[in-house]
């Protein structure tokens, strides 16, 4: 599957060059070969920059394991995450692992997200009787990767504060809804996939419990200003890193775990799969970044800005449309292209408000999807691209509803 991807890629970066090449815009060469050499110093640079991330989480969680901690938190959706990976044992470390990046992407935790994302991958693998085919277990868990919820965006809510937005936080509830709609067509569809059954009581029941929470949450944020809710997130995410780093030393001393000793031999093996995954980086971004540098992204939106003219559809959507598509390529590009929306059209205006909601409910499923397999070694991916993709396309097309209902 990625072998075809990629040389999708390449076809459409090279059909896009001739069509510029044609209309006489030779700049496209040069633009093209700098995108091959950025691409390759980002995937440098992204990859030296989890060095450290990477070495801090992973000889933290070895830690947190040898004192039994992980497994307490493990033990809060083991029932339904045995539901959803009936693959993996009862009791296995990668419960413990995939509910703490889970926890952390939902908080908005990024620095801490991949490297526990990138330890989950890791234990998932040890079950994988083809190392180089992603299991069903690993797939749902990169499809939760790619369309998790994050409750509180607040960096989103500080970018359109810089841009002169009114009331920056007013979009909270559409994004919440917007990534709650990619999240369950993501489960819905590996559900679909891997034939899980989703009509029992323990999913049903965990369904209801966090639909309520969140519905909580919603109302009482509802009664917070901009500032109190950006103050309030970050408190507790940053309160419950703290609580999460300090409860795996103390216990794991209390218990007589050699703890300094185990958080080295953790460390060193964060810090070879950072460097391990510098290859599969750099494949995925000179790729995107092709796509970028060619205009192929630019001719995709004129088709479909045409296609809904011809229609009779309102195009409104249109302009906002660059961070849609950016943002399963690239996070940075989606962020800039939210910005020059913003900056053009304004913080407040349709297109700025729904380039807004775009960035915070959706995630960069190729950047994703390139880390993390490419982790353990995984080279088909079977059906998680197209997952993934799928609940990337339910968020934006229920973020362009949702803002029509809103700001319509």
């Amino acid at each position: 599957m990625l072998n075809r991807i990629w040389y999708f890629f390449f076809a459409t970066a090279l059909f896009a060059i001739c069509i510029q090449l044609f209309n006489g815009n030779v700049e496209v060469l040069s633009a093209s070969v700098a995108a091959l050499f950025s691409s390759a110093k980002l995937a440098a640079e992204i990859a030296l920059g989890l060095i450290g991330v990477l070495s801090l989480w992973m000889g933290l969680m070895r830690v947190g394991e040898k004192a039994g901690v992980v497994s307490v938190f493990a033990r809060i959706f083991e029932p339904l995450l045995s539901r959803l990976m009936p693959e993996v044992p009862r009791g296995h470390p990668a419960y413990g692992s995939v509910t703490m990046n889970l926890t952390a992407n939902v908080l908005g935790l990024d620095n801490a997200a991949t490297p526990l994302g990138l330890k989950a991958m890791q234990d998932l693998q040890t079950l994988n009787p083809n190392k180089t085919v992603a299991t069903n277990a690993q797939i749902l868990f990169l499809v939760l990767n790619t369309s998790s919820v994050t409750l509180v965006p607040v960096t989103v809510f500080l970018y359109r504060a810089q841009q002169g937005a009114e009331a920056p936080a007013d979009i909270f509830l559409p994004i919440l809804l917007a990534t709650s709609a990619s999240t369950i067509a993501g489960v819905l569809v590996v559900a679909l996939f891997q034939r899980l059954s989703l009509l029992n009581a323990v999913v049903m029941g965990y369904g209801a419990l966090i639909f309520g929470s969140i519905t909580a949450l919603v109302f009482y944020l509802g009664t917070l200003t901009t500032s109190a809710i950006g103050i309030l997130s970050t408190a507790m995410g940053n309160g419950i890193l703290l609580i999460l780093v300090f409860s795996f030393i103390l216990v794991a001393g209390m218990r007589k775990v050699a703890v300094y000793d185990e958080f080295i031999e953790g460390a060193k093996e964060g810090f070879a799969q950072s460097i391990k995954l510098i290859p599969y980086l750099l494949a995925m971004l000179l790729a995107i970044a092709l796509l970028r540098a060619s205009g192929a992204l630019d001719y995709l939106l004129h088709l479909i800005s045409v296609i809904v003219s011809v229609i009779g559809g309102d195009t409104r959507f249109v302009d906002a449309l660059p961070t849609a598509i950016m943002k399963p390529f690239s996070g940075s590009g989606a962020r800039a292209m939210m910005l020059e929306t913003m900056d053009h059209h304004g913080a407040d205006s349709f297109a700025g408000r729904l380039a807004a909601i775009f960035q915070g409910s959706t995630e960069t499923t190729f950047y994703v999807l390139a880390v993390y397999f490419g982790a353990v070694g995984i080279r088909n991916g079977r059906h998680a691209l197209f997952c993934g993709l799928t609940a990337d396309l339910a968020g934006i097309i229920a973020a362009i509803v949702v803002c029509y209902q809103f700001y319509g």
